[in-house]
């Protein structure tokens, strides 16, 4: 056999291994699992974790590398930032941040879009009418864009920076990203819904429409519900790194992985990882959330593989 015949085979063989091996994570999402709970976990018990405080900083030791570069020390494993701050520590507390805003306004956005949907999907008619045009109009509109404007809004001056607005504004303006998702797909699934027979058969013994909206059709779009959330998740963490890294969150020193990449990219030559550390860690928990999103969405509604 000829030396191009195994050449073939074994890039052949390799290409199905790696197919298969995709197919399987895909499948069955172990180790993006894995990762999504141990990042999770390390956020939550940060204070136990961190070799010091996020906000703890020494002049002597700034600028240090991480872990298998010359130079570095045990004590910063993944190095220190400018002003001699520990990066791990800066990493652990701010994905506190970072996820807890995410999660608040996943659950904002959650609910005012849920909420939109089934009474566009059960009134329809003028009403349908008005929330999905409603929903176009902000379909169209450049996020960015409106995120900053509505932050200079808030803040009352014109004038002023939008930097440091406060997680209460960036948990506003990450609701304003996910609530429309969830009416488009909620109403689809009531305009269905609401012609089932048990849905008639609460009409006809009397049932209010706000029972019959939260206690018989809700409970048939929770699939849906969790699929969307799953999968909007890793979009709210990029975009919340997004707003931060332009300044509009939380105020320095408190540490978010957004403000922290901005905080490194003036040092990105000679000390790269004080923006790469915060990068990979939300590019783990973004393709972590993507992969069990899709899991999710494969396993609980595979109508919604379009999204």
């Amino acid at each position: 056999m000829s030396q191009e015949v195994l050449d073939s085979l074994t890039g052949a063989t390799r290409k199905n291994i790696f197919v298969e091996t995709w197919a399987f994570i895909r499948r069955w999402p172990v180790i993006p699992g894995a990762i999504l709970i141990i990042l999770v976990l390390s956020v939550v018990f940060a204070p136990v974790l961190s070799p010091q405080g996020p906000l703890e900083n020494n002049l002597r030791e700034r600028l240090l590398p991480p872990i298998g570069f010359e130079g570095a020390q045990w004590s910063h494993p993944l190095g220190t930032d400018p002003i001699g701050r520990d990066l791990l520590s800066r990493v652990l507390y701010g994905g506190r941040i970072s996820i807890m805003v995410a999660v608040v306004a996943m659950f904002t956005g959650t609910v005012v879009g849920v909420t939109l949907g089934l009474i566009a999907g059960y009134f329809g008619k003028v009403v349908d009418e008005i929330i999905m045009r409603i929903v176009d109009i902000w379909f169209a509109l450049p996020f960015l864009m409106v995120a900053l404007l509505i932050a200079v809004m808030l803040r009352g001056d014109s004038n002023s920076s939008v930097a440091g607005t406060g997680a209460p504004t960036l948990m506003l303006l990450l609701a304003l990203i996910v609530w429309s998702s969830y009416v488009r797909y909620v109403r689809a699934e009531v305009l269905s819904l609401k012609e089932r027979d048990y849905i008639q058969l609460a009409k006809v013994a009397g049932a209010s429409t706000f029972r019959i909206l939260f206690f018989h059709i809700l409970p048939g779009v929770t699939n849906t519900t969790l699929v969307i959330a799953t999968l909007r998740a890793g979009q709210l963490i990029l975009a919340e790194a997004s707003l931060s890294f332009l300044g509009v969150g939380v105020p320095p020193p408190e540490p978010t992985w957004g403000s922290m990449i901005s905080d490194g990219r003036e040092y990105l030559r000679d000390a790269w990882w004080v923006s790469v550390m915060p990068g990979i860690a939300i590019f783990l928990l973004v393709m972590s959330l993507n992969f069990v999103g899709d899991w999710m969405r494969d396993r609980f509604d595979p109508r919604l593989r379009q999204i």
